[in-house]
Order: structure tokens, then sequence, then C-alpha cells
């Protein structure tokens, strides 16, 4: 059973989408403050669902000390303002998806289980099938262990990104050798459901080129990239 942790300082929205989140199955621990929350943070649920906006310690101050503590933990921004600033800084500090206020709590839900598949599934049907049965890609002088969600260096040193840095990895490592479309990229990654500009594409790669200076990746200007096969 996933757990999930919720943000949300408005008491009746709360309430609303911990009742919408729950009918999934999911264990869910709602807080209204970043305070609050933050004590959490050692907890290391599966996905935090953070309210910007926050009395005290706001979503982007929470959301920094999490990612300090589980660079990989995915999380959900929600706000009431619908800025491309609001989505570029939750991306740059690690966030995988983000909504604007108002939407309804089911696309929420289709949101959040979503991107607990794009985190999970592979590693936990690697579980189920055993270590033996790893998927594991060569990007010279990288590894990607699909299963482990790990990417190690030629030194064997684990290199640190963020689980939407990690998808896009993965995702340009299953298409290697194929010139991607931005629009293919963002659908790939983020979802169909997103309807933010693609330049959260530009803006996580340069992270990723960033992080990994010796990946092969080539921008086709003026359509997208490619990932060179090793």
């Amino acid at each position: 059973m996933y757990r999930i942790f919720l943000v949300e300082d408005e008491e009746h929205l709360n309430g609303v989408l911990t009742a919408y989140l729950e009918s999934e199955g999911w264990q869910v621990r709602s807080f209204l403050d970043g305070a609050e929350a933050r004590q959490a943070i050692t907890e290391r649920p599966d996905l935090w669902i953070l309210d910007i906006m926050l009395p005290g310690i706001d979503g982007y101050q929470l959301l920094r000390e999490i990612k300090a503590d589980q660079p990989r933990l995915p999380a959900i921004f929600i706000s009431a303002r619908d800025a491309d600033i609001d989505r570029v800084v939750g991306l740059e500090l690690g966030s995988d998806d983000y909504m604007a206020k108002p939407f309804l709590p089911r696309e929420l839900v289709i949101r959040t289980r979503r991107l607990l598949e794009r985190a999970y599934g592979e590693r936990g049907r690697e579980e189920t099938a055993g270590a033996g049965n790893r998927v594991r890609l060569s990007l010279p002088p990288y590894l990607v262990d699909e299963g482990a969600r790990a990417v190690t260096g030629e030194d064997g040193q684990p290199m640190e990104l963020t689980s939407k840095e990690f998808d896009l990895l993965l995702y340009f490592a299953r298409h290697a050798g194929q010139v991607l479309e931005r629009e293919q990229v963002l659908a790939g990654v983020w979802g169909d459901d997103y309807y933010g500009s693609d330049r959260v594409v530009d803006d996580l790669v340069r992270r990723l080129r960033r992080k990994l200076p010796q990946l092969r990746l080539e921008t086709v200007y003026g359509y997208g990239y490619r990932m060179v096969r090793g």
C-alpha cells in the first residue's frame, strides 16, 4: 500500500482530497501547515503532495528539505497561482508535477496514480520477479538500473538524480538513436494530461546534462533531442 503525505492548509479541500486519495486504497496522512509536515519528513512516504502557499514554512522550503533527505522521492505541487515561474521553480527544486487550482479532485487522483506507476512500477515488477531479472541500460560511461531507479558512473559511484530527472533519462535511454520532439518527451515523461509549457523539457534537460556531463544527448535545434547510442 502506497503512503501519501498531503499538505494543504485549506481544511475543507484537505478533507476532500484526502477522501479521494484514500478511495484508491492508498494510506494518506494530511497536514494543515508546513511546520507540522516538516516533522514527518524522515518518515519517508512514497509521495508528497504539497501546496505552495502555506502558513509559516511554504511548499518550496518544505520540498527543499524533503529532497535533501530523499532526492528521488516524487512530489506534486498544487497552487492557486497558475504562473509559469511557479512551475519552473518547482521543477528546479525537484517536483514531478504541478496542478493549478481550481482542479477536480479526480484529476489529482489520476496524476498521482500515474506518477506512482512511473516512480515505482518497474521496481515493483523487479521485486516480484527477483533480482536476477533486473533491467540495466548502458549509456557509457553511465549505467542505468531501471528496477533500483539508480544511475552509477564509470567509477561505480551513484549519481544523485531526482525522480523526474531519472524519468527523463530513462525515456531517452529507451528511445536511444531516435530524434524526439519536445512534445513527445513531454507526453512520455509528464503524461498526456500535462498541460504546461514544453519549456519544462529544456529546463530538465539542462539539469540532467549538468549532473551527467558525459551523457551523449544531442540537441536537434528547432525540433528536440536525440540520445546517441553508446
